[in-house]
Formats: structure tokens, C-alpha cells, sequence
């Protein structure tokens, strides 16, 4: 990617290397279910989802304290600062021109083993999120290595893509979506309340898409490969292709974010046609 020309986010906590002490008023979680996050991220299922059931009220953010000195910043930083800019300045742009109001940007926090969050205590092994209650993104840099060595998917682009999915959480959240679907979820069974999460996950990789499309229009910010690097992580993170490695069988029903070929299919969509209103995917006769 071309970021020479982009501006750093202010927008990024770093927590990493930093003893994080909780108390005061804020949301507690206990072993078991950070144990039930791990087991559902090993099957595919969004961790996240779990932690905030388990963490309390949302907006109930956990109040901290951090002590040592930050970590200093390296080239990883940087690029993630970019990006982060990158889609605070394309958001900004979409939601003047929707008419949408003004857009709240997200925070993201970089962090190292383990922090507290509005939706209960955020672990490495969960690998990035997005929580609605405090409104920031959490990443552990350390997914990127394991995108490459694990799941085959180096570059700058994909691990661009993979925060652009979480920022595309975010905007669902302003945008009331977030909400709707929690309340829906809670009068579903489990395979139709899986499914609405499906179409949660899908329209955040389309919306990465729109955020791509419009990136590159105001800044020329794509290179050769990039896409085929985004499209490349989309296939690595399917749930049939998760599912099939990690038990040799796949199951439909308990799928959260999408087949591999369904999160190709959104993302070029979002890409394609850098419009939201093409990434409505709970009123798509199919994903």
C-alpha cells in the first residue's frame, strides 16, 4: 500500500508492554468465560460475542490504571495508525455525503496478552475485536504474524483489511445496527441467531470494501496484489475453512461470520461498487 501520504490517527491507545490494573465500577469476567471466548474462537465463533454477554451492561466500560513506560513506536504502529486515519477520513466523507451526521471515530488499543475492556477482559488469543460498550477496536499485533504463518496471509493489505472489518463494526454501531440485531438475537434459536451474526460479519467485510474503493479514489493508496492479499485473508478466515481445520468437517449451521467464499463475495461487493447501500446483507435474497 502507498501510505506516504496519509496521516496518522490520534485516535490509537498503546497499552502494550504496560501492567494494567483494574478496579472501580466497571464490568468483571471470570476464568470460565475466558476459557468459553477460546473454545469459541477455536470453533469459529466470535469471542466477542461472549465477552460482552459475560462482561455486563454495555457502556459500563472497567476503569484502569496503567504503569511502566509505553512501548515505543516501530514501523507496525505507524502502519496501523495510518490505516486507522485512512478510515476515519473515508467515514468522514460517507457520512457527510449520506447525510448520516457527524462520524464519532473509534479509538483502537493496542495491547499485548491481555486488557481490560467495556465488554469484559480482551485476550491475545482472541485475535482483533471491535466492542460496542466502549466503542474501540482491540488488536494484538501478534495476529498479523499469525496471519502470515498460520493462516498464509502476509501484506500490508490484508492486515489493512482486517481493521477495516473492525472499523466497519463501528460504523454498524452508529449506524443502530449493532442493537437491532442484539434484540433480535435474544428471540432467535441458535442457527437463526447465528445466522443474523453471518450477515452482521459480512456487511462489516463490505464495508472494508467501500472503505478500499474509496481510499484508493482520494488516494491512490492501493498497489498491485493488494486486493488479491484483502481477498486472500477474506478466504483464511471463513468459517467453513477454520472449521475444516481445526475439527476436518465443517458445520453450516454453527457458522458465525460467513463462508470463505461468502466474505470474498462482500468484500468485492463493498469494493466494486464503494456504495453502502450494496452491503445490505440482511435483505439479500442470498449471501
Amino acid at each position: 500500500m502507498r501510505l506516504d501520504d496519509s496521516r496518522e490517527s490520534k485516535n490509537v491507545e498503546d497499552r502494550r508492554g504496560r501492567r494494567v490494573s483494574l478496579g472501580g465500577r466497571g464490568a468483571k469476567i471470570g476464568l470460565g468465560s475466558i476459557v468459553l471466548a477460546l473454545v469459541a474462537l477455536y470453533f469459529g465463533v466470535d469471542p466477542s460475542v461472549i465477552l460482552q454477554n459475560a462482561g455486563g451492561p454495555a457502556g459500563d466500560e472497567e476503569t484502569y490504571t496503567t504503569q511502566g513506560e509505553p512501548a515505543q513506536p516501530t514501523a507496525e504502529t505507524l502502519f496501523v495508525s495510518k490505516i486507522l486515519g485512512d478510515t476515519e477520513d473515508v467515514w468522514t466523507a460517507i457520512f457527510a455525503q449520506k447525510g448520516w451526521g457527524n462520524y464519532l471515530q473509534p479509538k483502537l488499543v493496542l495491547f499485548s496478552g491481555a486488557t481490560p475492556t467495556a465488554c469484559g477482559t480482551g485476550q491475545s488469543a482472541m485475535g482483533p475485536f471491535y466492542c460496542p460498550g466502549d466503542r474501540k477496536v482491540y488488536l494484538d499485533l501478534s495476529f498479523f504474524q499469525q496471519m502470515a504463518q498460520q493462516l498464509n496471509s502476509p501484506g500490508d493489505f490484508a492486515q489493512a483489511y482486517v481493521i477495516a472489518h473492525e472499523v466497519g463494526h463501528h460504523v454498524q454501531h452508529i449506524l443502530g445496527v449493532t442493537d437491532q440485531v442484539a434484540q433480535a438475537r435474544r428471540q432467535l434459536g441458535t442457527a437463526a441467531a447465528n445466522q443474523l451474526s453471518v450477515k452482521v460479519e459480512l456487511q462489516a467485510d463490505c464495508f472494508a470494501g467501500v472503505w478500499a474503493q474509496h481510499s484508493n479514489t482520494q488516494r491512490n493508496t492501493l498497489e498491485q496484489g493488494d486486493i488479491e492479499e484483502g481477498l486472500n485473508a477474506a478466504t483464511a478466515i471463513g468459517d467453513d475453512r477454520l472449521q475444516k481445520q481445526s475439527q476436518g468437517y465443517a458445520v453450516p449451521d454453527s457458522f458465525t461470520h460467513g463462508s470463505s467464499a461468502q466474505r470474498v463475495r462482500w468484500f468485492k461487493r463493498g469494493f466494486t461498487s464503494g456504495d453502502t447501500a450494496q452491503c445490505d446483507t440482511f435483505n439479500a435474497p442470498a449471501l
